[in-house]
């Protein structure tokens, strides 16, 4: 009977984890001493480093083993923990040429070298090389080397060959924390003066051709992420971390083409909250609204309070972290943190153009540019840039976007890299801050019938415009191999401007009109923010544990002033809207002054206690001031705060593709304002117990992750019992319980996968208000979401493609009152695409069956947002 080997590999992980989970002593039996049988398969015992037979060879060359120096060299398919080589550098030195692979795990890499003929090569049979541009090859970089070639011999080893023009070259290996592995080699006019031997003399006629390596693997697509900083701040291996991350790569961006930030997100289950995707990055996520994004580990100060809708065009990928994270962060809510990792610079030149055209009249041209602006290649640099002009299903919608990103690095010296980086970003749109509808007039019946979802209940002359500045620089210095300093600045400025008109009441008696409210600003928003985290790094050990200690400190400043004037406008009917009518009277002005300090301590140890036994402990303080003043009435108000979190998290790993692991972990946040006796307002606080088990099948390719939680948030404002119109008091509680489930990776070579599944139950459990039990708005109970793609890597479809995915929101309610239900949608997407070399086309098709569903709720007012109808979309794109 033919079993399929990937159905084998789960039987055989599952008995072991079983054999495992019965037997804890099975763990603690060396390797070398067994010998297992699977379909028919004998393991053979893994031969000790002395019991290996060595080439000869001319190179120098140092045998390179994991850091567990009494442990064997486990080449073991079954066990392997592939890494991720991610970009090749080549460098000239004064003795010939250091040839970088760039990786965060350069210390595992195993290292097999020899030498045939001319070349020096070595293989690293758990290292897979992820090039956009498929093998490295390099010709004659310095006199005396002919080629370089960095490529993929298997799904699991990559082969570095140098060779030389005469003679083998010289080479030796360096450990680098912050690039990875550096080959130092001389090439063969340093050898030529050596001795001559019978064996091999100094040749006088033409030199053999160079071996040439015809190793064409495809561009890797692979969807796994195997390591992420975010959530500790240091490159460590998502299966060695107390928490659920989930790493959304390039690749899933470049297969899906989303136009926001929640069409990447909704991949790790992120839920967008209160505001449409097309105006601002709101998210929920386990229950409580995330306004924690960050770009490249500094928290975006503009998410929460401006609306402000991110720029797809640098975006590398993105990182999810799942629940509270303070202890390295600072203020946070409770629900997880989302961090955008950017672009950098690329050591090869590279340029790439690309053109989305799609419904609605998206057109999106952009420019990815990136060259090394030196010889040695120490000043590198990256332009990203785009151009969108597009309407949308709402009437009177349109938009222009303009968004430049340059990046600048310099690798001043070997343990030394300056990388300043900036962006700015232009944004034109009709309609004010939402194109909300009401539910009375959609989802609720209804005598007059449902309102198109075209309909706009505003005026056709709001708008809301932004200008944004960024500007970072990062220095990161390595004293050695085991410590290191990083110090990050961020310098942001926003200015927006703005006219809406917004539903202000239910709808009236007679089932069709409602009452509105112009907003607008008296003189532009103006936002800025300065950010600036230091952090050291240290590897070191007490006896036998290892320690990797994180400890530094960040300052942040964040001021806003603004003008608004709230005026009345004429109702409208929403079953035949007249637009345009006169205002009315004056409501009301705002002129206010805004200021946010924080200064925050934190400590971070990851402790190795055994090799499959690891602890996570870290504590914070932060010391944060709130500064309001009202400039019409002249009064001002100052409240300061401080808070400890903590977090501590076990991972035990029982067999090498399992981690099974444990948190606890604490998130604050300022609450300003006082009580009905003065007293001021308390800090939020967010507390989370989660268990998980992640796993890693199919030879490293797939990995999952299930986790379970309790997530409880205190300090909640609540109306006070003894005058409920006028004042507040923190007894509120809410509580989020669930289950997660994600899978991202590979299933079989060109089949890839990304999925999410999350129950949430998000409850009000203390409230002097809203009755207790009830569901805490905005919050579906279940999430889900599939992407999977396939491309043809052989044969007459070789580079042909396509995916099809599959979105599942549930029933939520827009306020705590529970007074109605949003119901739950399913949409579907599909894609299809070529990619040849330089050039890839792709048609995106977004919600085929056109489902009328609505994305977010806003408040009380049962106002409710309209997701987008089907859509394609068609981008060509040529790299060279």
């Amino acid at each position: 009977m033919f079993i399929k080997p990937q159905y084998t590999a789960v039987c055989w992980l599952i008995s072991v984890i079983s054999l495992t989970l019965g037997n804890p002593a099975y763990s603690e039996q060396p390797l070398v001493k067994k010998t297992l049988v699977r379909s028919g398969e004998v393991f053979k015992e893994i031969q000790r480093l002395n019991q290996l037979e060595l080439p000869k060879t001319n190179a120098s060359y140092l045998w390179r083993v994991p850091r567990e120096q009494n442990k064997l060299l486990e080449l073991s398919q079954a066990t392997i923990d592939v890494v991720l080589v991610t970009d090749v550098k080549v460098n000239s030195t004064d003795k010939g040429i250091e040839l970088i692979l760039v990786t965060a795990n350069s210390l595992k890499l195993q290292v097999l070298p020899k030498t045939e003929g001319n070349s020096y090569i070595a293989d690293i049979p758990n290292a897979k090389l992820q090039l956009r541009s498929g093998d490295f090859r390099q010709s004659k970089p310095v006199a005396g080397i002919a080629e370089v070639t960095v490529a993929n011999l298997d799904a699991n080893t990559l082969r570095v060959t140098v060779t030389g023009e005469a003679f083998a070259p010289a080479v030796e290996l360096f450990d680098s924390t912050k690039e990875g592995l550096v080959f130092g080699v001389t090439p063969s006019a340093s050898t030529a003066q050596q001795p001559t031997t019978p064996e091999q003399k100094p040749s006088t006629t033409e030199p053999e051709n160079p071996i040439e390596l015809n190793v064409t693997a495809p561009p890797d697509t692979n969807y796994r992420v195997p390591d992420a900083t975010t959530a500790t701040k240091t490159d460590t291996p998502l299966r060695d971390i107390p928490a659920s991350v989930q790493v959304i790569p390039q690749q899933v961006i470049e297969d899906q083409q989303p136009r926001n930030l929640i069409g990447i997100l909704r991949n790790a289950g992120v839920v967008q909250n209160n505001f449409s995707s097309r105006i601002a990055d709101t998210f929920s996520i386990r229950g409580f609204t995330a306004r924690n994004v960050y770009r490249n580990g500094i928290k975006d100060r503009f998410a929460d309070v401006a609306a402000f809708s991110s720029s797809l065009t640098n975006v590398d990928r993105a990182e999810v972290v799942r629940g509270p994270n303070s202890v390295i962060y600072g203020q946070v809510n409770p629900g997880g943190i989302i961090n955008i990792v950017t672009k950098k610079p690329l050591s090869q030149p590279y340029y790439a153009i690309e053109v989305r055209r799609g419904g609605y009249e998206l057109f999106e041209p952009s420019l990815d540019v990136s060259n090394p602006l030196t010889k040695d290649g120490s000043l590198s640099y990256r332009l990203n840039t785009s151009y969108r002009t597009a309407e949308d299903f709402t009437d009177f919608y349109n938009e222009k976007r303009f968004f430049v990103s340059p990046v600048i690095n310099w690798r001043i010296g070997k343990n030394t890299n300056l990388t300043f980086d900036s962006e700015y970003e232009d944004i034109q749109q009709s309609l004010g801050t939402g194109d909300d509808q009401i539910a009375s007039a959609t989802i609720l019946p209804n005598p007059n019938g449902k309102i198109p979802i075209n309909r706009y209940l505003g005026e056709p002359t709001d708008f809301f415009n932004r200008q944004l500045n960024r500007y970072n620089y990062n220095l990161e210095h390595r004293f050695n191999d085991n410590w290191s300093i990083s110090n990050s600045f961020q310098a942001a400025f926003l200015t927006t401007d703005l006219r809406e008109t917004d539903v202000s009441s239910l709808l009236e008696a007679d089932n069709r009109t409602i009452q509105r409210t112009q907003i607008t600003y008296s003189k532009p928003t103006e936002y800025e923010a300065y950010t600036l985290d230091t952090h050291v790094v240290g590897d070191f050990n007490t006896g036998n544990i290892k320690h990797k200690i994180l400890l530094g400190f960040d300052l942040f400043r964040q001021t806003r002033s603004t003008g608004i004037i709230r005026t009345a406008a004429a109702p409208l009917d929403v079953f035949n809207p007249v637009y345009g009518q006169p205002l009315g009277d004056t409501l009301g002005r705002i002129d206010i002054y805004t200021r946010d300090d924080a200064l925050g301590f934190y400590l971070q140890d990851q402790v190795t206690l055994a090799n499959n036994l690891k602890l996570l402990v870290g504590g914070r303080y932060d010391l944060v001031e709130n500064e309001y003043a009202n400039r019409i009435a002249s009064t001002a108000s100052v409240q300061s705060d401080s808070a400890f979190s903590p977090r501590v998290g076990i991972v035990y790993q029982p067999i090498a593709p399992v981690s099974l692991y444990a948190s606890y972990s604490r998130s604050f946040e300022q609450v300003t304002g006082a009580a009905r006796d003065n007293s001021l307002f308390k800090p939020q606080q967010g507390t989370q117990y989660e268990v998980g088990v992640k796993t890693d099948l199919f030879d490293n390719k797939l990995s999952a992750t299930l986790a379970l939680y309790e997530l409880t948030l205190t300090n909640i404002l609540t109306p006070d019992p003894v005058d409920p119109d006028n004042f507040e008091v923190q007894t509120g509680e809410q509580r989020s319980r669930g289950v997660e489930l994600s899978v991202t990776g590979e299933i079989l070579p060109g089949w890839n996968v990304i999925g999410f599944y999350g129950y949430t139950d998000a409850r009000i459990t203390k409230d002097n208000d809203i009755p207790v039990g009830n569901r805490v708005e905005g919050v579906p109970a279940h999430v889900a979401s599939l992407w999977t793609t396939y491309t043809f890597g052989t044969g007459s479809l070789k580079g042909f493609g396509g995916g099809i995915g599959f979105n599942y929101i549930g029933d939520e309610t827009p306020d705590s009152l529970n007074t109605f239900t949003i119901p739950s949608y399913f949409l579907t997407d599909a894609a299809l695409y070529y990619r040849n070399n330089n050039f890839s086309v792709g048609l995106n098709l977004n919600n085929i069956f056109n489902v009328r569903y609505y994305e977010a709720s806003f408040d009380y007012l049962q106002r409710i947002i309209p997701g987008r109808p089907y859509t394609a979309q068609l981008t060509v794109k040529w790299e060279f």
